[in-house]
């Protein structure tokens, strides 16, 4: 399996870069997690959904044909940690290439949306994208663990 996140932003805080390295480092090597940044729509006289397209091009531009992509958004379905670990399994044992999709601060283009195999939610507050990246790399590590029978995670 192949995992990467697709993320709209550059130059996060340092906090942020600091959280999501913590977890990637606690990734085992055998499950490749790569992070790749797009840049965000200068932002000037357009519209948000100015924006939303013009980073959907540049998605679109990083996105491989064989790929299993799964959208982050607010409207998508709620997804557990088992859930996660459920996927990440599927991932797995089928040599999925997945991109997940973190939209930028207007979010992600109705065509990205429609074209995700999946669109989850991560709960129904608005988080600021930064922040997203440090959940997400930490329910990844989380579903490994769940997956590897690790003891970090202690739900149910």
């Amino acid at each position: 399996m192949r995992l990467r996140v697709l993320a709209v932003g550059q130059k996060m805080p340092a906090w942020v870069d600091q959280g999501v390295a913590e977890y990637a480092r606690r990734i085992p090597r055998e499950v490749s997690v790569e992070w790749l940044d797009i840049p965000p729509a200068k932002r000037g006289a357009a519209t948000p959904a100015q924006y939303r397209e013009q980073e959907a091009e540049a998605i679109e531009a990083r996105l491989k044909d064989k790929d299993y992509v799964v959208a982050l958004d607010i409207t998508g379905k709620a997804v557990s940690t088992e859930l996660i670990a459920e996927r990440f399994d599927q991932w797995q044992m089928q040599g999925e290439q997945v991109s997940i999709l973190i939209g930028g601060p207007d979010g992600l283009h109705p065509q990205i949306l429609k074209g995700a195999k999946e669109r989850w939610s991560l709960g129904q507050i608005t988080l600021p994208h930064p922040l997203v990246r440090v959940v997400l790399a930490e329910q990844l590590y989380r579903a490994w663990s769940v997956q590897a029978g690790h003891p970090y995670h202690r739900g149910n």
